[in-house]
């Protein structure tokens, strides 16, 4: 049986592999998956998948490359790297945001619970101020400004 830190690292390659099913499976029935910074919250098997394609749909192109994974009991953190051209309609809480054409890299983290070999909370973690700057639909943020 595959450990809980080799079941995420799969869980984000079967999203390159836009594997929705896969990824829906592994989660338990009343899984939750949260975008802290914006508070959306997406519930159970549906919720998963729903979360998914929300990115997928988006970014058509996009791909994740882990850089570090960390495993403490039922916890893991994975630490990735998303890159991607917004060349779809990426749907929020906010609304859709049309298709900018933009290309967008993005560091994230997700923190994933795990309850007898499946997932039971995810919390993503990313700078939407910087992805939104990425896709032009706010000034870039990135310089800060010192007296």
């Amino acid at each position: 049986m595959a450990d809980n830190a080799d079941l995420a690292r799969r869980l984000h390659e079967a999203w390159n592999e836009r594997n929705f099913d896969e990824m829906a499976e592994a989660m338990t029935p009343d899984a939750t998956i949260t975008i802290v910074g914006s508070g959306d919250t997406f519930e159970g098997i549906e919720g998963s998948r729903q979360y998914s394609t929300m990115w997928a749909d988006g970014f058509p192109d996009g791909k994740v490359t882990i850089d570090r994974v960390i495993e403490s009991g039922d916890q893991v953190v994975v630490e990735y790297t998303g890159r991607g051209t917004h060349t779809g309609t990426l749907a929020t809480s906010m609304g859709d945001i049309p298709a900018t054409g933009r290309s967008m890299t993005l560091q994230l983290c997700d923190v994933m619970e795990f309850s007898n070999g499946k997932v039971r909370s995810q919390r993503s973690y990313f700078d939407t101020g910087s992805m939104m700057a990425q896709l032009g639909l706010m000034a870039d943020q990135t310089a800060s400004q010192h007296s």
